[in-house]
């Protein structure tokens, strides 16, 4: 069922797996280390470029994902995965590699839940036993693409994100007794209010947060206390505060199940400024942290609102502001 951005499944969709692969500094620095399914030693991951390395993690996170499942490439029935370079060129070389039916979907950061999303929509029309959803990014070739190159050395001010290196996948299938089920999602509005700042991108991802969160409760019938956990996914530490400000204006009541993967994804290490960012951040955070939760039976019902600044290398070069969305997922053990 469907009304104005509003998903209801009715065949319980689930995530039957999940593989995160992460960079050296990830597996370092990150809380969520110990959860990850592999990490790498060199940031390149021994091969030519920052790129080749970004497609090699995705390639790796969906190998993982199917052999939990002991399956192959062959057995999939879609690729649904996106990242930040032009074009998306890390997942298309993946995707190449793959050799899995491939949608590319661009919802920048957004991309861990908007796949999501495609995947249990092409599984609940029945058009799908298995597919692959998931995102991922790589910090120096996405730092040089929207900032600064890193040999530039720039001062960056305390508003600023770390692109994670990291890539996650989940695999959407019927539903499976014992698996998380994918049972609502709404589907975000773009929101621009202006802001032209690349080295604050929380703030200006806040407003589509609340948009969606908002839209999401009073769509759905739901309450912010009905969650065990509802978490955004890379606003950072000031994005963040922002975002539960916006909400309180909505009457919406902040309690300590609101948690942001951008804000803990390193822990409190100030060197990192704001936190985390990029669409391996929330992807991550999902597929590992908040799975396993579920997956052990400590969380029941979850909103994972995964957001996304829609800016371009162009955009930014021509002084454009930046729109934004966010898109939400409820999962539920049943």
């Amino acid at each position: 069922m469907v009304k104005r951005g509003l998903l209801t499944f009715q065949t319980s969709p689930c995530l039957a797996a999940t593989g995160v692969t992460a960079g050296p500094l990830e597996m370092k620095k990150s809380p969520f280390a110990a959860l990850f399914d592999k990490g790498y030693d060199d940031e390149r991951c021994g091969l030519k470029t920052n790129e080749h390395a970004h497609a090699k993690m995705l390639e790796d996170a969906v190998m993982i994902a199917l052999s939990k499942l002991e399956q192959i490439p062959a057995d999939a029935d879609f690729l649904f995965t996106g990242d930040l370079v032009n074009q998306m060129t890390p997942s298309n070389f993946g995707a190449t590699t793959l050799g899995i039916p491939y949608l590319g979907l661009f919802s920048a950061c957004a991309t861990s839940v908007s796949s999501i999303i495609a995947a249990a929509m092409v599984t609940e029309l029945g058009m799908s036993n298995c597919s692959l959803a998931g995102s991922s990014s790589q910090h120096n070739a996405i730092e040089r693409q929207f900032r600064y190159p890193i040999e530039y050395g720039v001062q960056k001010s305390e508003t600023a994100q770390w692109t994670v290196t990291a890539a996650g996948v989940t695999a959407i299938t019927p539903k499976r007794e014992g698996y998380p089920i994918v049972e609502k999602a709404t589907i975000g509005c773009a929101i621009d209010l202006g802001m032209t700042d690349p080295l604050n991108m929380g703030a200006a991802m806040a407003p589509a947060a609340s948009d969606t969160l908002v839209r999401h409760l009073e769509g759905h019938g739901m309450q912010a206390a009905d969650y065990d956990l509802i978490m955004t996914g890379d606003l950072g530490k000031t994005g963040f505060e922002l975002y539960k400000t916006l909400a309180e204006n909505h009457d919406i009541e902040i309690t300590p199940n609101f948690r942001d993967a951008g804000s803990e994804f390193y822990g409190n290490d100030s060197s990192f400024l704001a936190g985390a960012s990029g669409a391996g951040c929330s992807a991550a955070v999902y597929f590992s942290d908040v799975y396993g939760s579920m997956m052990k039976g400590e969380l029941k019902r979850v909103l994972l609102i995964a957001t996304g600044a829609l800016l371009s290398p162009l955009s930014f070069q021509q002084g454009d502001t930046i729109p934004c969305i966010a898109h939400a997922v409820e999962l539920t053990m049943k």
